[in-house]
C-alpha cells in the first residue's frame, strides 16, 4: 500500500511539478523587476493564518472517521498536558500524524515541541515536516506560510549544530524556492556538496535548481549522482529531461525507459511513451 502510494506522488511530481511547476514557475530573485509583488504581500499576509487546528482541521479531511475521533481524542490529551507530558503527548500525535501520511500538522506540533523543549532534533523534524508539506502543494499562501516556517526551523536547527549536513541541506533548499535571494541557499548546498560530494538530498534539490534555471549539463551531473545511489523513477525523468534539453536523445531515451520500469504506473508510463516517440522523430 505505502509503495502505491509512493509511485502516485512520483507520478504527481513528474507529470505536473516538472513540466507545469519546474519550468514555467520561476524560483525568487531569478525573476524579473516586472513581477507583481501584490499577490506576494498578499500571501505573506495570508501566512499567518495558518495554527496547528486550522491545518489539523483540514488534514483530517477524507480520513476515516474513526482515525479522525483518534486524533482528536491525542489532541485533546496533548492541551491539557504541560511540559514533559505536553511534549510525550504530542511526539504520540505526531507519529500518528505520520502513520497517516499528513506532513503538515507534524512540522506544527514539531515546531511546538522545540519551543518547549529546543533541541535540535525537534527542529529539524518541523523543518522537514515543513518542507515536506509544501511540495507539490497547490495552495500559494500556505506554501509561503510553509515555506517561511521551514526557514526559522532549520535555522534554528543549524544554531544548535552547525556541522549537521541534514539541517543544512534542509536550510539550503527552503530558501532557494523561499526567499528573494536564492544564492544563498544555493551556497549552503555547495558547502554540503563540499563536505559530502554524494549527499543525496542535497544534489537532488541543486539538481532541480538547475533544471529549472535551465543549466541541463549541472542537473545531469547531479542526477547522475542521485540515481547511482537511489535510482528511483522522480530521479531517473529528472535525468531524461536534463538530456533531453540538451539534445542527448538517446541518453534521454534510455533514463525515460529506466523511469518508466521503476515507476510502473500506468500514467507516467504514457507520458514517457509520448516523450520517446517525439525523440525518436
Amino acid at each position: 500500500m505505502k509503495n502505491t502510494k509512493q509511485i502516485q506522488i512520483v507520478v504527481a511530481v513528474v507529470v505536473v511539478l516538472i513540466m507545469g511547476f519546474l519550468f514555467a514557475r520561476p524560483v525568487k530573485g531569478l525573476v524579473t523587476k516586472n513581477e507583481d509583488t501584490a499577490a506576494a504581500t498578499q500571501e505573506e499576509a495570508a501566512a499567518d493564518q495558518f495554527t496547528l487546528s486550522s491545518v489539523s482541521e483540514a488534514s483530517k479531511r477524507g480520513l476515516n472517521p474513526a482515525i479522525v475521533t483518534e486524533i482528536t481524542d491525542l489532541e485533546k490529551k496533548a492541551d491539557q498536558a504541560s511540559g514533559q507530558d505536553k511534549i510525550a503527548a504530542y511526539q504520540i500525535l505526531a507519529d500518528k500524524w505520520n502513520d497517516v501520511e499528513k506532513a503538515v500538522p507534524q512540522g506544527f506540533i514539531y515546531e511546538d515541541m522545540a519551543t518547549i523543549s529546543p533541541k535540535f532534533e525537534y527542529w529539524l523534524k518541523a523543518g522537514n515536516a515543513y518542507r515536506k508539506g509544501y511540495t507539490n502543494l497547490q495552495d500559494s499562501a500556505m506554501v509561503v506560510a510553509l515555506n517561511k516556517r521551514a526557514i526559522t526551523a532549520y535555522q534554528k536547527a543549524v544554531d544548535l549544530d552547525g556541522a549537521n549536513l541534514d539541517a543544512k541541506t534542509g536550510l539550503g533548499a527552503a530558501m532557494v524556492t523561499g526567499t528573494n535571494n536564492p544564492m544563498a541557499g544555493i551556497a549552503l548546498l555547495q558547502e554540503v556538496v563540499k563536505a559530502d560530494p554524494k549527499n543525496l538530498e542535497a544534489n537532488k534539490t541543486l539538481g532541480l535548481f538547475s533544471l529549472q534555471s535551465r543549466q541541463f549539463d549541472r542537473a545531469i551531473d547531479r542526477f547522475k549522482t542521485v540515481v547511482e545511489q537511489k535510482p528511483d523513477a522522480e530521479s531517473y525523468f529528472y535525468l531524461a529531461t536534463g538530456y533531453q534539453n540538451i539534445g542527448m536523445k538517446n541518453e534521454a531515451i534510455a533514463a525515460f525507459e529506466k523511469s518508466k520500469s521503476l515507476a510502473a504506473d500506468p500514467s507516467l508510463s504514457q507520458f514517457i511513451d509520448r516523450e520517446i516517440e517525439k525523440l525518436k522523430k
